[in-house]
């Protein structure tokens, strides 16, 4: 299939650029993928589309603020950081802004939230084939510690504000069962997701799970490749308890539903499932990287329903969201990008911050 095969139109001012006033108050469009038929529901509703013994997995990755501001030695240009993957400790790559100015040992002084001088400072030491920088950071043991005081939330780049991040986004970009850190984006399906919609979750009879993915740059990352079998996917971290490999075998074995809240909760399972290709899931913790692309046709193998947000034309995940639609069909993408159309003619709000969709 080709990229393009994966083009819709979005009007600009359909993407979200602040969250609903409450966590769950955002709208739900349902999609029953037997049928094509479509329902637009509030994602309150989401409660009458589980049964007891079902199984809820969630990806519980915190995001980290990982946008940081500093000034050069020497000339006080400006100049922003943003975390990309750690070395070792206080050496990351980095993409760097204005990059092209900057040239191998030159350092800089990073600020604090307020602006001032943090006391930390950072060195060049060279460059990739990508652009980024290697950094290594002094000042400090580690600047994991030091984050909460001198990093942002990195706000995708389709959330086009002026200002910086404000309170309400270093707490709402980030799910209510954040923990670990790691993910330089947030897994948005599990924004909706607040205590009291878990509670009433698990009152129900249905089990509650995590596992664990840090979203990298990748997730944001453009198809460039015309062919999708060309595409290089990235590769992200992931961890899966044994707890959580019992919930879905135990779910399995009792004819019930495994329902993935999130494309980066069913890159976990289906990553899991094609090593594991016989018998139930090993019960035991589970680690690793993965670099699964999942695009039409695809066999599932573990995931039967799917809560997601909507998500930006001819990416990965819309891709892989039209492969849930038909599984081993590429009918799927026709099916989405015509659901797409009518959550656009009924002004669904798209991507990080938007709408949920859930298909059954």
């Amino acid at each position: 299939m080709r990229r393009t095969d994966f083009h819709y139109e979005l009007p600009d001012d359909l993407i979200a650029q602040r969250p609903p006033n409450r966590r769950d108050g955002s709208r739900m469009l349902v999609l029953y993928r037997s049928t094509g038929e479509v329902f637009h529901k509030s994602f309150t509703d989401f409660g009458s589309f589980i049964e007891e013994g079902d199984l809820l997995i969630l990806n519980n990755s915190k995001v980290i603020p990982a946008r940081l501001r500093g000034r050069r030695e020497g000339t006080g240009g400006k100049m922003e950081l943003l975390l990309v993957e750690e070395l070792e400790p206080n050496v990351w790559w980095c993409m760097v802004k204005p990059g092209k100015r900057l040239r191998e040992g030159s350092r800089f002084d990073l600020n604090d939230s307020a602006g001032q001088p943090s006391g930390i400072s950072g060195e060049l030491l060279a460059r990739n084939s990508e652009g980024h920088g290697k950094i290594r950071f002094s000042g400090t043991e580690d600047i994991h510690r030091n984050l909460e005081e001198i990093g942002e939330i990195p706000l995708p780049p389709y959330i086009g504000r002026p200002k910086k991040p404000d309170s309400d986004d270093h707490k709402r970009y980030q799910t209510v069962y954040a923990n670990p850190a790691g993910s330089l984006a947030a897994p948005t399906a599990g924004l909706h997701f607040c205590d009291e919609t878990l509670a009433a979750v698990r009152a129900k009879g249905v089990r509650v799970e995590f596992v664990t993915l840090h979203v990298g740059l990748g997730t944001f990352a453009p198809v460039k490749a015309d062919q999708l079998e060309d595409h290089p996917m990235h590769s992200e971290h992931f961890e899966m308890s044994v707890d959580t490999a019992k919930a879905i075998n135990e779910t399995k074995a009792a004819g019930k539903r495994v329902i993935a809240i999130g494309t980066t909760t069913v890159r976990v399972l289906e990553t899991l499932a094609a090593k594991h290709t016989t018998g139930p899931l090993p019960e035991t913790d589970h680690h690793g990287q993965t670099k699964i692309f999942i695009y039409p046709p695809y066999e599932f193998k573990l995931v039967d329903r799917l809560l997601t947000n909507f998500h930006l034309p001819e990416s990965t995940l819309l891709m892989l969201i039209s492969a849930f639609a038909k599984p081993g069909s590429i009918e799927g993408r026709e099916t989405i990008l015509d659901t797409y159309r009518k959550a656009v003619e009924n002004r669904y709000r798209f991507f990080s911050y938007g709408d949920s969709m859930l298909i059954l």
